[in-house]
């Protein structure tokens, strides 16, 4: 036999569930009308992020909520009442956690992006990804805290059992936990940015292409990439040419003879490097070239020459030009850079002497 009043809960619960699919899709038509109208003025870019990102919690809330009391609704659950209201408010809990960890993710991302664009100070992307993820660790913890006390399950032995199982793993993951609190440090300190011209050592320099959370990668002039854990570039003696600024210093040595005009060549250096100045646009206009004699060298009088190149790889071409026209000058101008030269003294024995003098005389 047919039962209406089962026909009719169940009726009803169609009718609830279908209510609150109507209702979650209005709430989201209603939220792009107004994100239309916010988005006219760019003051409210907060507001329609915000709206943006707890819309789709709210709406999976309100059809979640639907199905939990259309279920409730039913007669023929009513053993499983208590278990639906927990899941009620248990759902409450889960979507909330979301809707927060989503809204606060979208809110830093946005904030940070501004202070970026508008910040006298340079703000590295990994130290905003870094804190947006922070921020959502945090949030989900504390979520599935309040999940767990409220479905009745001790928290205090979980946080107990959790403390000896992390220090099994922190023992047992060791490295990976080096490079990641490394990696912080590395973030933290600003020791290197995406984009960043670094060097290491003799073999290791190039540009910082990522910074992850257990190794950073550097692109090399080469055009290889070569990975190096976050531990070793924190405990490393890294050169980084992009601070304070990108402008590198350009030295070159060189020297002349001891018959040169050391005036006259002072002066033709200085003439060739501002000239490179001027005509080059790798180097730094507002800084001017700088001269001076370094010491009395075994072949030449050695100086050095001084100038700024705009970056990394400015600086190469701009010593490989001013190699270039400075010897070109010194040619044009008969200033002469010695080889190596080594004048050797020969003392011949008192005894031995007049022999060699005789027999030279005699083919002579």
């Amino acid at each position: 036999m047919f039962d209406r009043n089962l026909f009719t809960e169940i009726l009803w619960a169609v009718v609830i569930v279908v209510t609150a699919v109507i209702l979650a899709w209005l709430l989201s038509y209603a939220s792009r009308i107004i994100k239309r109208r916010l988005t006219v003025d760019k003051r409210t870019d907060t507001l329609s992020v915000a709206i943006d990102s707890v819309i789709i919690p709210i709406a999976i809330l309100i059809v979640v909520e639907g199905i939990v009391l259309a279920l409730m609704s039913v007669s023929y659950l009513e053993s499983w009442q208590e278990g639906l209201k927990k899941a009620c408010i248990g759902a409450v809990i889960v979507v909330a956690t979301y809707g927060l960890a989503r809204i606060t993710s979208s809110l830093t991302t946005r904030y940070l992006a501004r202070l970026k664009r508008y910040s006298t100070r340079p703000l590295d992307l990994s130290v905003a990804m870094f804190l947006k993820r922070t921020i959502q660790i945090l949030i989900y913890a504390i979520g599935l805290l309040l999940l767990l006390d409220y479905l009745g399950i001790p928290i205090s032995p979980l946080i107990a059992s959790l403390g000896i199982g992390g220090l099994a793993v922190a023992l047992a993951l060791q490295p990976t936990l080096s490079n990641f609190f490394a990696g912080t440090q590395v973030v933290s300190d600003r020791v290197a940015r995406i984009g960043d011209f670094i060097e290491i050592d003799e073999k290791t320099r190039g540009y910082v292409t990522d910074i992850g959370w257990r190794s950073t990668r550097i692109r090399t002039p080469y055009n290889n990439i070569v990975i190096i854990p976050n531990s070793i570039l924190a405990s490393s003696q890294v050169s980084n040419y992009n601070m304070p600024n990108t402008a590198v210093a350009v030295r070159v040595d060189c020297g002349v003879s001891y018959s040169s005009n050391l005036s006259r060549v002072r002066e033709l250096a200085l003439e060739v490097a501002s000239e490179i100045v001027e005509s080059r646009d790798e180097a730094v206009k507002t800084f001017e070239p700088a001269f001076g004699f370094d010491n009395f060298g075994d072949s030449n009088v050695v100086f050095w020459i001084w100038m700024q190149a705009k970056d990394r790889l400015s600086s190469f071409n701009l010593k490989s030009e001013l190699i270039i026209r400075l010897h070109e000058r010194f040619q044009q101008e008969k200033i002469t850079i010695n080889y190596p030269v080594r004048v050797t003294y020969l003392k011949w024995p008192e005894e031995t002497k007049p022999g060699i003098v005789t027999n030279m005389e005699k083919q002579a």
